[in-house]
């Protein structure tokens, strides 16, 4: 009865040794995963943060203008300029997992094209220069 036992034994042993082993190696394939992930949603979430700051800066520029001659611009640009102010303070920063981001985004840019159009003005998001784009 012993030597029965003892096959039984090491085959529920077994079972636990494997499933031990699968464990142990999906928890460092999930962690280096997760670390990968992660640095692509930093890298993301600063090209993101930098584009949001180049439209909000835009939008300070428009609206001094606009405060030191309200004339400068026609009332359409200056309610289009207004709605992109919305749309950048609406941007849900906090919350990156927030649906409504690409919508904002898309509506952000569409909206600056127009603002950019109707200025007549040829001026462009690029994103961030490299280190060789700089000229010294």
């Amino acid at each position: 009865m012993d030597s029965a036992e003892d096959i039984f034994y090491s085959t529920l042993n077994l079972e636990e040794t494997h499933y031990q082993e699968g464990y142990a190696k999906g928890y460092n394939h999930g962690t280096t995963l997760g670390k990968e992930g992660r640095e692509v949603g930093l890298k993301r979430g600063f090209e993101t943060g930098e584009e949001l700051g180049f439209y909000k800066g835009c939008v300070d520029v428009w609206n001094s203008a606009i405060q030191v001659d309200p004339t400068q611009f026609s009332t359409r640009v200056q309610k289009n300029i207004d709605q992109m102010l919305e749309l950048i303070q609406k941007f849900p920063v906090m919350d990156p997992e927030n649906e409504s981001i690409q919508e904002i985004m898309e509506a952000l840019r569409l909206k600056f094209r127009v603002i950019r159009a109707a200025l007549g003005v040829k001026l462009e998001y690029n994103g961030y220069p490299k280190p060789k784009d700089i000229e010294f």
